[in-house]
């Protein structure tokens, strides 16, 4: 393979709608260096249109989304492209098979995969098809070393055989915290029983002098409501629904919650901790890398009113502490979580695997224990 040429690279998603998995793939697109050659493929005109608008020198191809025609079409996409890397980025460790599967009948290209979600199934075909398309390719990352090591366990892949690239996200200016009185708590997300918003919304019935925006849309709204209406904390709550860009609400938030059951590493966190506002988090997934317990932020067990109330209360009585936890959060996030940062390891990561010859396609030998 030619060293010498421009790197071309398909980056490559089946995701049927924006979410974090998606954003981190357009930050990714937006700083990529203009030497290395850019395909964005997907099977969204929506989702492609949206990654691929933030590199105007990117083409764009939309495939056909199931089926073996879908199968077909990737194949000879993949093959008349002559990528040297193909990236596929998964929302969930199950997604992409289609493509995935196609990219490895392609000799000349390497694969990444990056698992934006360190999830496991019950399913043992969905099981066995991850485990083996994982097994195969050139390199696998995940968003932590916590999600790293869940994806290993899960599906059987062989400890250290995923490395850690965490998400990133720009350096946007941002007001400093107010302190506003009563408090502030902005919470991030779709409206899925997933992200805990629940656990949020009984903490904020037992702390008083406290306000909760929580940012988001889906199936879990009218059980929020009910919740809320439950409670009697309407005066309270504010549910906005979907926002464009929650960027622009953190100079309201004093403190951010994110009550999550299950998480990989979030950009809402990231972005957070760039704006100096102090994060309670749960530990799940990659959070407790980013989230260091009374220094960048609080941590809590996932599904622990309890520990939550406390934790709102420490927070909403101590102004001085927030403002510490804040910049604390930030120089740490500027060191290690800047778009600019992922970028580099990731054009790092391409070289690298362009450089050497690829993983065994059919016989992969034993994983490391």
């Amino acid at each position: 393979m030619n060293s010498d040429r421009p790197l071309r690279v398909i980056v490559y998603t089946d995701s049927a709608g924006i979410g974090g998995a998606e954003l981190s793939l357009g930050h990714l697109v937006s700083t990529v260096s203009p030497e290395i050659e850019l395909i964005v493929v997907g099977v969204s005109h929506v989702v492609v249109n949206t990654i691929a608008d933030r590199c105007p020198q990117a083409n764009r191809i939309v495939l056909p989304k199931v089926g073996i025609v879908s199968f077909l079409s990737h194949l000879k996409t993949f093959w008349q492209l002559c990528p040297d890397v193909i990236h596929f980025n998964l929302c969930t460790p199950w997604a992409g098979a289609i493509g995935l599967a196609a990219a490895l009948l392609v000799p000349q290209a390497r694969i990444v995969r990056v698992d934006q979600l360190p999830l496991r199934t019950t399913d043992a075909w969905t099981l066995w098809r991850t485990r083996w398309l994982c097994l195969r390719v050139d390199a696998h990352v995940a968003v932590g070393q916590a999600s790293a090591r869940r994806m290993e366990d899960f599906y059987a892949l062989g400890r250290d055989s995923v490395i850690s690239i965490a998400n990133g996200v720009p350096d946007q200016p941002t007001p400093p915290p107010a302190c506003h009185s009563p408090m502030i708590v902005g919470s991030v997300g779709r409206l899925d029983a997933m992200k805990g918003h629940d656990i949020l919304l009984r903490a904020i019935a037992q702390v008083d002098q406290v306000r909760a925006i929580i940012l988001g849309e889906g199936k879990y709204r009218s059980t929020l409501e009910t919740l809320i209406n439950d409670l009697g904390i309407g005066d309270r709550v504010e549910l906005p629904g979907w926002v464009e860009n929650p960027r622009i609400y953190l100079p309201r938030f004093d403190v951010i919650v994110m009550p999550s059951r299950s998480e990989g590493f979030p950009l809402a966190m990231v972005e957070a901790m760039l704006a100096a506002r102090p994060v309670i988090a749960t530990r799940v997934g990659s959070m407790p890398e980013a989230i260091l317990d009374q220094q960048t932020g609080l941590l809590i067990e996932k599904n622990d009113v309890d520990g939550l109330v406390k934790a709102l209360r420490d927070l909403r009585d101590s102004p001085v502490k927030r403002l510490y936890l804040g910049e604390t959060a930030r120089k740490m996030a500027l060191h290690q979580y800047t778009v600019e940062t992922m970028t580099t390891q990731y054009e790092q990561l391409w070289h690298h695997v362009r450089s050497r010859p690829p993983t065994p396609r059919l016989y992969v030998s034993r994983p490391k224990d």
